[in-house]
Parts: structure tokens; C-alpha cells; sequence
């Protein structure tokens, strides 16, 4: 019986879960390999003051854009140039601080030995990744990242599979390792992806989402209950700020606030909003990041946040609803 069967699984589930054992074994091989080579290629990369261009052909190509992807985007400026292209005019981007990776499990890519010389040349240091070191492209190498796995996950041996997914992830290691080593932060992670969710929470400004002051519902600390109704229902925003003759908030008044005065018995026709208002009421600067206006308001159970300037006069306010429209939240 086919061993890839013998379990009584379909096929394909047997042969699935065949492919998932190799590349994890795969993986998990790297880490025994790594070592001073390692370190050798993370201080070439620092030591330089260029930009590193991966390159690559076939499948190890296609790897090395994404390393040259994760490269940019964790502090290290990294392009892709294919191997071919090369040696047909585009070596002219590297430079003599330029390090150059280049990718190839064989190691003997017709493509990648033609321009290692020219490579040399330039002045700028190789590090190869390959699956041999005895290779000759390893052998040229200021420093080679052995990504060799015993087997490839395909039933013939032959279709990169194993192979391509140890280089991705040496190529990971190697970009934490920059990143760490460059003391690469959130916010710098933020800065290069500002159209995703991460951006949007690290370089959204309280100033950019809050309703400005003049949108802002108000009393005076004086006015009377029903007053302080009709505000907040104008405004709509579940709130009206309680302000002093100077525009420095004293309280804050609220849907819940309205609440718990009626469960006390509050006559809404007499009383005045000073009675039942939040006294001291929370509030950040229009400066603050809204992702900590988020974690403010979630912390203190509110919905509605008050904006102050450096005085301490109202600029704004800003709800969850606010939040959430500008997906912060």
C-alpha cells in the first residue's frame, strides 16, 4: 500500500500533512545553523550606510522580494533586482556601501555567478543564502545563511518547496535581527504602513478626529437642567460640555448622568445642571494619539472624552462613535 495512504486518510489529506511535517522539520533544522555566519551578515548590513538589494531568479526570486519587502519595512532600505536583470544594466543601482544578498539553493546559478565578480568589484559586500555551502556562490560570499533542508516536500524531491519556505523564514530571522538591532519601534513601523489598521492607531491624532470646539455642545455651569437637554440633544452626542465663563470645562453632562438623576428623583423642571453634572471630568489634549483616547475611554467605562487646550480651554470632544468611524477602534 502507498505509505502516504496507509493512514486512511484521503490522499490529499495525507499528503497535505506530509508537506506541513517536512517544512516544519524544515524550519525547525534552521535553527541549530544559527551561529557566527549570522552575526557575520548582520554586521555587514549595519556596518554599511547603503541600501541592500536582494536578488535572486526562479523561485529564490520570488523569495527574495519578500525579504527585500520585510527589509524595508522593519528599517533596513532594501530593493529587488532580478539576477538577469542585472547583468544587463541594472547593476548600476549598487553602490560601493550597498550590500548585496543573493539568494539561490543551489547555489550555482548561472544568473548570480556572472555578476558576483561585478558585484565585487563595486565595492559592495555579498552575503549569499543558498542550500550548500560548499557552493560556489557561498564560497564568494563575505558571509553565507546555510537555508539547506534534507528533503523537499514534493513526493519527486524536485518542486522547491521546503526549500523556498526555509529561506523565507531565515530571511525573517534576518530582518528581526536588523530590526532589533536598530532599535526599529512600533511607531517607526507605523510610519511605513500608514494605510493599515497599525498606522491608522499610531499616527491618528486626537486633533484629527475630534469635533472641534464650535461642534461642541456647551452650557454654562449656571443654566438649568432643561437647558442642558436641549444642548445635549442638539449636539448629538450623547453629551454637553459644562463650561465656565472662560471656556474651561467644570463638568461634563451625560445621557448616563441624566439617568441616574431621574433614579434619585432629580425634578428635571427645577434642577440645574450644576447639581447633576460629572464634576472634573476626563479629558486629553488634541495633540494625544486618539489610540490613547481609545484606551482612556474603554479604562473609565465612557463613551464621550472632552479635548482641552494648553490653557485648559475646550477645544473639542470626541465619542467611540468618532473613534470607531475612523477605524482607531
Amino acid at each position: 500500500m502507498d505509505p502516504i495512504s496507509a493512514s486512511g486518510e484521503s490522499r490529499a489529506v495525507a499528503l497535505a500533512r506530509r508537506v506541513l511535517r517536512i517544512e516544519a522539520d524544515a524550519v525547525a533544522a534552521l535553527g541549530a545553523r544559527i551561529g557566527e555566519e549570522f552575526e557575520r551578515a548582520v554586521e555587514i548590513i549595519l556596518a554599511r550606510h547603503g541600501r541592500v538589494i536582494v536578488t535572486g531568479v526562479g523561485k529564490s526570486g520570488h523569495i527574495g522580494r519578500k525579504l527585500a519587502a520585510t527589509l524595508a519595512s522593519t528599517g533596513t532600505p532594501a530593493y529587488f533586482v532580478h539576477a538577469a536583470e542585472a547583468a544587463h544594466g541594472d547593476l548600476g543601482m549598487i553602490t560601493p556601501e550597498d550590500v548585496v544578498i543573493a539568494l539561490s539553493n543551489s547555489g550555482s546559478s548561472e544568473e548570480l555567478l556572472t555578476i558576483v565578480p561585478l558585484v565585487k568589484r563595486q565595492g559592495a559586500r555579498l552575503i549569499a543564502m543558498t542550500g550548500k555551502p560548499d557552493s560556489p556562490l557561498a564560497r564568494e560570499a563575505d558571509a553565507h545563511l546555510d537555508a539547506g533542508v534534507a528533503e523537499e516536500a514534493c513526493p519527486l524531491n524536485l518542486a522547491p518547496t521546503a526549500s523556498t519556505t526555509a529561506a523565507l523564514a531565515l530571511g525573517d530571522a534576518l530582518s528581526v535581527a536588523l530590526l532589533d538591532a536598530r532599535g526599529f519601534a512600533a511607531e517607526d513601523f507605523a510610519r511605513s504602513h500608514p494605510g493599515g489598521a497599525l498606522g491608522r492607531r499610531l499616527l491618528t491624532h486626537v486633533g484629527d478626529v475630534m469635533r472641534p470646539a464650535p461642534a461642541v455642545p456647551r452650557v454654562g455651569s449656571d443654566a438649568p437642567l432643561t437647558q442642558a437637554l436641549l444642548a445635549m440633544t442638539a449636539g448629538g452626542m450623547g453629551m454637553t460640555a459644562v463650561v465656565d465663563a472662560d471656556e474651561v470645562p467644570v463638568g461634563i453632562f451625560t445621557d448616563g448622568d441624566l439617568r441616574r438623576a431621574l433614579e434619585k428623583g432629580c425634578d428635571v423642571r427645577s434642577a440645574r445642571v450644576s447639581e447633576v453634572m460629572t464634576r472634573s471630568p476626563r479629558s486629553i489634549a488634541p495633540g494625544a494619539l486618539a489610540a490613547e483616547a481609545a484606551a482612556t475611554m474603554e479604562n473609565m467605562r465612557i463613551s464621550q472624552l472632552l479635548v482641552l487646550d494648553d490653557a485648559g480651554r475646550l477645544a473639542g470632544a470626541l465619542t467611540t462613535h468618532d473613534l470607531m468611524l475612523a477605524k482607531v477602534i
